[in-house]
């Protein structure tokens, strides 16, 4: 599955913008990379992992501004369609698993 997080905070005062990062860097420690600018999005293997991410933004969220959770499977996120631009991305993107055992 795949969480993107989506928000829009405010970046007028001194304090807004310190929250803005401060959120920022929550979300890169938690394991999130940028998709585009104010959306970032994560992969999780189970809902446990799911959970404790939801937590931590729960907890780091700031107190204005907008924060939305999407949680979507694999197959649904390859198939998003870009209309302008290509996707680049180091990370392997694939709704395929290989599992050795």
């Amino acid at each position: 599955m795949r969480m993107i997080v989506m928000f829009d905070l405010p970046t007028e005062t001194l304090q807004d913008k310190r929250d803005y990062r401060k959120f920022r860097a929550l979300l890169l420690k938690n394991g999130f990379y940028m998709m585009q600018e104010s959306i970032y999005t994560r992969m999780v293997l189970n809902p446990s992992v799911q959970h404790s991410a939801m937590t931590a933004i729960k907890k780091g969220k700031p107190s204005q501004g907008t924060v939305q959770i999407l949680t979507v499977t694999e197959k649904q996120f390859s198939q998003m369609e870009y209309l302008v631009g290509e996707y680049h991305s180091e990370v392997v993107d694939s709704d395929e698993r290989l599992v050795i055992l």
